[in-house]
C-alpha cells in the first residue's frame, strides 16, 4: 500500500505531529514500507502455528502468597492528622 502526501500529512496532524515540507517525502516512503511489510505477513499462512505469550516461552516466577509484614495500620492512624472510622481525612481539592 503505497501512501500520498495528503494521506502522510492527516496523519501527522492526527498524531499532532508538525512536519515541514522536506520532511514529507521521507514520511511517506517510509510509512508506506511498513504498511508493504503488514501486507507482506498478512500473506503467510498461520495456520499450523500456536501462538505465543512469549517469544522466548518464559513463564513467570511467581513467589508464594504469604504475610511478610506486620499489621500497623492502628500506628499510622494514630499519628494521621484526621481520621474517622478508619479512614484518613484529607481536604478536599476538586470542587
Amino acid at each position: 500500500m503505497s501512501l500520498d502526501k495528503t494521506e502522510v500529512e492527516k496523519i501527522a496532524h492526527l498524531a499532532r505531529i508538525s512536519l515541514t515540507e522536506e520532511d514529507i517525502p521521507l514520511y511517506t516512503k517510509n510509512l508506506s514500507d511498513i504498511l508493504n511489510l503488514v501486507e507482506q505477513m498478512n500473506t503467510i499462512d498461520t495456520s499450523g502455528i500456536t501462538p505465543m505469550a512469549h517469544p522466548l516461552d518464559a513463564v513467570a516466577r511467581v513467589r508464594p502468597d504469604v504475610v511478610s509484614e506486620t499489621d500497623q495500620r492502628d500506628h499510622f492512624q494514630s499519628i494521621a492528622t484526621q481520621v474517622e472510622a478508619g479512614l484518613y481525612l484529607v481536604p478536599k481539592v476538586i470542587e
